[in-house]
């Protein structure tokens, strides 16, 4: 009988040994200025991937990677709008399946801290608010403002009771959790609101948690970031002094932890500003300093990933972010290691020790080749099946938000009040070209105007004559004031002296139609009018391309490039790969995964170029190859030098 009971206590210590054990908890410790993990001191050494911007089937293999480099745990963000594309709508499955990741990385031996906003910024649109939170006009987003709150709390109230059973304390990988983000750079410095949040998020996930605030290593973004309840971090790249940087963290907190939320491995892209690189070395040394403190330390980005679709943001004065997150990241934007994943490896091997174990090798890539490419129709001879929803008629020009519509394009149509013999300015007086419009007379392209850079073109035509405005969102700003970025014509247009009226708007589905395959037909394109200059219609094309089923291993990535396309977006068997402006870079390939390949049926290609597709004359392709590139030439009238490391150089 004892011998049975011996055995049956031990069978009964290895099914329920954890929860016979200590429970499992995780704490500030202000007394020795150190997190504590189940009782024991605890540092780590973090990295930052974002789930929204890597395809599902790749997370494990991005994840195993920054374990073998010996990080102990990641870092998230998740975008409200991502999840909550439009109102009580949640989508938290395949690509957004949250859980999972989050199971996953536990599964790999990660720890996760999770920062789920409800503001982000992360480059990424409208600093993942919602773009319907814009139907009141006047909201005042971060704050106190009641009907702000009122979406938060609805959007918290599904979010965090999915999150508590993550919980490091609850069995899960969710060691700490932030409220909120670098809201001491935000302009309204609502103290109501921090104290709302800290409840609301406290309400959901309960005492235990660690919940925490991130700024910018100045006591001018700590004054406004940092309040009681809320364990205050700070955040600062390779270039900053490094004792003073956590100095400025010691006036916020006297005691605890010294963090840094966001160490800075490379940094973001605008389109016309030259590729971001931040050197190897530089960032070696100085993560080596901030581990020699006994600091705990997040890399920002450790794999930055792709904006597909229309997801990247922008920041102000109006720069648009581009498809590309690589953010010369140790990680590439398609999961390569690099010189910089293994100089930091070397590093983390000084301060803990290393997964013993071979590091998953680069994906690899394959260049299919050159894919013909024939026109298939204009946006305005396809109008009927890219506009579901039909026409919408009002005197002034409406915007995205009013007309519903989040993201991608709507066309705007007019008649020309008088006539012009004389080329005459079709102008944007109150820079209201949100954020580029094509602009076409009688079926002829005559000009662009853009957001803060050219706000008037000089159009001819009699009275009556169709005018065509094809208005491109080219993504909301994401960081700072401006964050409350309307799209489309937000102003009035004039002729001259005279305001435009009596218009006519079509929202443009374009997914839904490319995805359904209504573009094209059987009957021959028709021909564009002579061009006066050297810009067309914009247009869809179509191309399709075999990969063969019978060898191995194939499908594989792929990187996308367009030689003499200008500028649009390109979508492969219906998904949206992200937008191509290679004439004013510095992106010139787009990242193409495997997974939304086929051997099984013809892969298709669908551009939309917006300015002019190299089909007049030559060879009309778009090219398939296994190199990206990101750091092409730049052309662009910009005077903004955007910076590194230092996020108040985007306000």
């Amino acid at each position: 009988m004892c011998l049975l009971n011996a055995g049956g206590t031990l069978l009964l210590l290895l099914l329920f040994g954890q929860s016979l054990s200590t429970p499992r908890s995780f704490s500030v410790d202000y007394r020795s200025d150190c997190f504590r993990k189940d009782g024991k001191e605890f540092r780590y050494i973090s990295g930052s991937i974002h789930y929204n911007r890597i395809p599902r089937v790749y997370w494990k293999d991005r994840l195993l990677k920054m374990y073998m480099a010996g990080l102990n745990a990641i870092q998230t963000y998740v975008p409200w709008n991502y999840h909550e594309e439009s109102p009580g709508r949640y989508s938290f499955s395949g690509d957004r399946d949250l859980e999972y990741f989050l199971q996953l990385a536990q599964d790999i031996g990660l720890l996760v801290i999770l920062r789920p906003g409800p503001y982000i910024c992360a480059e990424w649109d409208m600093g993942g608010l919602p773009a319907w939170l814009l139907n009141k006009k006047n909201i005042v987003l971060r704050s106190s403002d009641p009907d702000y709150i009122a979406a938060v709390d609805k959007w918290m109230g599904k979010l965090l009771p999915m999150l508590k059973p993550h919980l490091y304390q609850n069995g899960g990988p969710i060691i700490s959790v932030q409220v909120e983000n670098e809201y001491g750079s935000y302009f309204a410095c609502d103290y109501n609101y921090l104290r709302h949040l800290t409840k609301l998020f406290r309400s959901h996930l309960g005492e235990e948690v660690v919940l925490f605030t991130t700024d910018g290593a100045g006591l001018q973004y700590l004054k406004c970031g940092s309040i009681q309840d809320l364990y205050a971090t700070v955040d600062f790249g390779p270039g900053a002094n490094v004792t003073a940087a956590f100095e400025a963290q010691r006036h916020a907190e006297p005691h605890g932890p010294l963090v840094n939320s966001e160490f800075y491995t490379g940094w973001l892209d605008h389109w016309g500003s030259p590729h971001s690189v931040v050197s190897s070395a530089a960032v070696a040394k100085a993560l080596n300093k901030i581990l020699a403190t006994g600091a705990n330390v997040n890399l920002y980005m450790f794999i930055g990933g792709t904006n597909f679709g229309y997801w990247n943001g922008a920041n102000s004065p109006y720069g648009s972010q581009p498809t590309s997150y690589d953010y010369d990241a140790p990680l590439t934007e398609a999961g390569d290691l690099t010189e910089k994943y293994f100089a930091i490896r070397e590093v983390i091997k000084m301060y803990r020790k290393i997964p013993e174990g071979p590091v998953p090798p680069t994906t690899p890539k394959y260049a299919y080749g050159a894919v013909g490419m024939k026109k298939l129709q204009t946006i305005s001879d396809a109008l009927e099946k890219l506009s579901f929803s039909g026409p919408v008629k009002s005197m002034y020009p409406q915007t995205f938000t009013d007309l519903n519509q989040a993201f991608g394009y709507v066309l705007y149509r007019t008649t020309l009040p008088v006539t012009c013999s004389k080329p005459t300015p079709l102008s944007s007086p109150l820079n209201g070209i949100h954020d580029r419009a094509y602009v076409s007379v009688d079926g002829v392209a005559v000009g662009i105007l853009e957001r803060n850079k050219a706000l008037t073109v000089n159009v001819t035509g009699t009275a009556g004559s169709q005018v065509e405005i094809l208005v491109e969102n080219m993504g909301r700003i994401n960081y700072g004031k401006d964050i409350n970025d309307f799209k489309g014509l937000v102003s009035n247009l004039t002729l001259e002296t005279e305001t435009l009226t009596g218009w006519t708007m079509y929202s443009l589905s374009i997914d839904d139609a490319v995805s359904q395959g209504l573009l094209g037909g059987k009957q021959p394109p028709p021909t564009d009018p002579p061009q006066p200059a050297p810009l067309s219609l914009p247009a869809f094309y179509g191309g399709s391309f075999i990969i063969p089923d019978g060898i191995p291993d194939l499908p594989q990535d792929t990187y996308i490039k367009l030689p003499k396309w200008r500028k649009g977006q390109v979508w492969i068997n219906g998904f949206n790969l992200g937008r191509y402006w290679p004439a004013r870079g510095p992106q010139v390939t787009l990242f193409v995964p495997a997974n939304i390949l086929s051997t099984a049926a013809p892969n298709n290609v669908t551009v939309l170029e917006l300015e002019e597709a190299p089909c007049g004359s030559g060879p009309c392709t778009v090219e398939f190859t296994d190199t990206p590139v990101l750091n092409g030439p730049v052309t662009s009238h910009d005077k903004q030098d955007w910076g590194l490391f230092a996020k108040e150089d985007l306000l």
